[in-house]
């Protein structure tokens, strides 16, 4: 037998010379052979390094034990906390995960709903490539049709009646205004336009998630009547679009009086393009949503609207478990609201 060959079920009946049911039921479903037997083809299975596919073996019985976790975003942070938080918890509950990172493609988001339901997953936690609201992919109506529990992190799918967990992203926005407000904007304006100038640095100009959160923005500030001119940056969620615009606006416009990060990597991006234009971090008030990790070993210090990642992973899971337990439970929404962290 070539040594790097899986071990089968018929290997471990050629060696006890019986009938691959015979070897099938000993391994599982002992209490209908006879012990002597039993014992014989279990000697066999361990002399040849049998392992079993417990994965078969839970679509045989109908008792699967994987958890799809489909996402778009493994290079963000905060989506880093979520991950690990469902994957710790799902063990808790011996449940595997299988992750899929669909680098923002719709096709490879797409293959990998396909894949887990011709898994049989037990669940799907699903965090989208796109919330805008005409990104309708065709899964949505196989998932709905499909014994699957499904259960929206962060992105959620424009009008899919799925359970999620999502951020109070208008808060967020008002959060992040309300801090520059009092922290930056309080003074009287002085000098030329740029000191009450505030660059938001966005999502996707469609994303409902960046809408909610600039709305939050233009919230506060018409509460707080103050005249401050609002420029808006629509990209995505990544770094490199964020620096790339950024660097273009500060070339164009010069420093605004602060900037407001939509997200972490945005943020970062934005003080790639600072630095690239000698900005130094002190002399441009930036704030971001979500926390910037390892910042102050290079005493840069931005404010930041903070979210529990870790707990949102959990929430997840847990949604998830109970509409395995009983699909018939109707969808439900959990909010988790963020944190200033000055």
């Amino acid at each position: 037998m070539p040594r790097n060959r899986r071990v089968t079920i018929s290997d471990v009946a050629a060696r006890v010379g019986l009938t691959n049911i015979t070897v099938s039921r000993a391994l599982n479903r002992p209490e209908m052979v006879k012990p002597e037997t039993r014992s014989k083809i279990e000697a066999a299975a361990s002399e040849l390094g049998y392992v079993p596919n417990a994965f078969a073996r839970g679509l045989k019985h109908s008792r699967s034990r994987l958890i799809g976790f489909v996402t778009a975003s493994v290079d963000n942070p905060f989506y880093a906390e979520m991950i690990k938080a469902v994957s710790r918890h799902a063990k808790r509950h011996n449940y595997a995960i299988l992750l899929f990172d669909t680098d923002g493609e719709p096709w490879l988001e797409a293959n990998a709903i396909e894949t887990l339901l011709s898994y049989q997953a037990a669940g799907i936690i699903l965090s989208p490539v796109s919330d805008e609201p005409d990104y309708q992919p065709d899964y949505i109506e196989r998932l709905i049709h499909s014994d699957v529990a499904v259960v929206q992190l962060d992105r959620t799918l424009h009008d899919a009646a799925f359970s999620s967990v999502v951020l109070d992203n208008s808060w967020a926005g008002q959060c992040a205004a309300a801090h520059l407000l009092e922290r930056v904007f309080a003074g009287p304006s002085v000098g030329d336009q740029s000191s009450s100038r505030l660059l938001v640095a966005a999502g996707p100009e469609h994303s409902r998630i960046a809408r909610q959160r600039l709305a939050g923005v233009h919230q506060a500030l018409a509460e707080s009547e103050r005249d401050i001119a609002v420029d808006v940056l629509w990209g995505d969620y990544t770094l490199e679009p964020a620096r790339a615009q950024v660097s273009h606006y500060l070339e164009a416009h010069g420093m605004p009086r602060a900037i407001f990060g939509m997200n972490q990597l945005i943020t970062l991006g934005a003080l790639q393009a600072m630095k690239s234009h000698g900005i130094a971090p002190d002399a441009l008030d930036v704030i971001s949503i979500d926390r910037l990790p390892y910042l102050d070993l290079f005493d840069i210090h931005v404010p930041c609207v903070v979210h529990d990642g870790f707990r949102a992973g959990q929430q997840a899971l847990d949604l998830l478990l109970e509409r395995i337990a009983d699909p018939e439970l109707p969808p439900q929404t959990l909010t988790v609201r963020g944190e200033l962290i000055e």
